[in-house]
This record gives structure tokens, sequence and C-alpha cells, in this order.
């Protein structure tokens, strides 16, 4: 992957940057976001693929960004399919100040120190070339202004800045209203954008790891331990017909089970 074309977590990354302040805004569900974006830019680079809600490798070769191929080779070594809420939520080792510094390496931001109560150091972010972040932006203001669909790396690039909260940065108060909405909107045009976006979303929200469509129904909770005491006195009757029997759940398991 040559470096003419800004990567998704880049540009990410730029678009929450605060010219003013010099720091990022979200900076909690950032480091979500970047990893998020890492797997779109890994996907438009034909190294991983969506299979359902999880994400497969399927082709292996380093791409040449040493941190989308530190990711790359740790997808790899997991050997099957991750769920992306998974992956996502797992533990991150400060994606955004990694991408900090991978900016500032590049080129495009310079790194200000400074102290804060005149005691503790602090490090601010400036931009080298604000156009670079204008023409980011410009393009996210076309899609949503225009209503034509965008290319995919901008419609991604779009619902991550809407999952990680970056809308009322970008368009706030009242009048930025509409955009924040059109901009969530954009969400439905990139089909690998929209499934880390949602994953992204989902950890934020708390979501429990099973999918949707394995949670036992809601009334499994109140009936938990009736169906338990049930399963045991109908153990001898079914093993005698025959009829393989599932584990019995009890306790953390029969919680689990119930959702």
């Amino acid at each position: 992957m040559g470096r003419s074309r800004r990567t998704i977590p880049e540009e990410l990354l730029l678009l929450a940057l605060d010219p003013t302040t010099g720091t990022t805004a979200q900076p909690q569900s950032l480091d979500l976001g970047l990893a998020g974006a890492q797997l779109v830019e890994l996907a438009l680079a034909g190294r991983i693929a969506p299979d359902g809600d999880r994400i497969a490798v399927v082709m292996p070769r380093p791409t040449g960004d040493p941190t989308l191929d530190s990711a790359l080779e740790l997808l790899r070594r997991r050997g099957s399919p991750v769920r992306a809420v998974h992956w996502i939520g797992g533990p991150r080792l400060g994606l955004r100040q990694i991408y900090l510094a991978h900016l500032e390496r590049c080129g495009m931001v310079h790194a200000v120190a400074g102290q804060m109560c005149g005691v503790l150091p602090t490090t601010r972010y400036q931009a080298t070339d604000t156009s670079i972040s204008r023409e980011i932006r410009a393009r996210l203001d076309s899609a949503i202004r225009t209503g034509v669909p965008p290319d995919p790396r901008t419609a991604a690039l779009a619902a991550l800045a809407h999952a990680v909260g970056l809308g009322k940065h970008l368009y706030p108060g009242n009048e930025g209203r509409s955009s924040r909405s059109r901009l969530r909107d954009l969400i439905r045009h990139d089909p690998m954008g929209g499934l880390v976006a949602h994953a992204v979303m989902d950890v934020q929200n708390g979501v429990a790891a099973q999918p949707r469509r394995d949670r036992a129904p809601a009334t499994a909770t109140a009936s938990a331990s009736a169906s338990a005491s049930a399963t045991a006195s109908a153990a001898p009757t079914a093993r005698a017909a025959g009829v393989p029997m599932q584990p019995r759940r009890t306790g953390a398991m029969a919680r689990v089970a119930a959702h």
C-alpha cells in the first residue's frame, strides 16, 4: 500500500483533531473508532472480508503500513474469523497515541510541548497542512449536502465519525442537527463501514457479546431455576429413550443462557 493515499484511521484522527486546542474530540471512543477504521482499511486493501458479523483474513500478505500490518497479523493469529465487536472491544494499548505519533512521523502533524498548571507536562498536536483536514471535511459535507451516495472510503469515514460521536464536534448546535442526522444515514452506503460502526456503538453501549439471534427469550431468566429442576427430573426418562441431554446450566451458566 503506497503512501499516496491517506488511510481511514489517519483521516478519522485528523477529523477529530481540534485545531484550536490541539487535542482530539471524543478521546475515549476514538480508540474504538480507530480499531474499526483499521478493519475497514484492511478490507479495502483486500486483506480481510466480513463473514456475517465476523471478520475473516483472506490474504495475510502485509500492506506495507506498519500499524495496519500489526492488526492484520493479530487477526491472522486468531486462526478463525473473529466477531467485529470482540475485536473492537478488545484491549487497546493507546491506538490514539500510536496514530498521533504515526501522523507526526509522516509530517501531517507536529507536537507542541506544554504544561498544565505550570507543572504537569502536556502535548498538543497541530496539523502541519490544514488543507488536508479541510479536504476530508469537504468530502463529508458534500455527501451530506448533495445526498449523492459517496465512495466506500468516504461512506466508511462518515459511519465511523458518527459511531464515535464526532457529529457534535463537526456539526454543533441546533443548526447542525440535520447534518448530524444525514451523517448517521451515510452508514448504509458501505456494508463494511456499517458493520464496524455498529460494532463500535455496541461496545460503547455494553451490548452482550452473544449474537442477538442466539439470545434466549426474556422469560428465560424467570424460569431458569424451574427449567433446571425439570431437566434434572426428566433426565432418567430421556436417557432411557436414548435422547442426548444438554449440559445442565447452573449458577453463572444459567445467567449466560438467559441472556
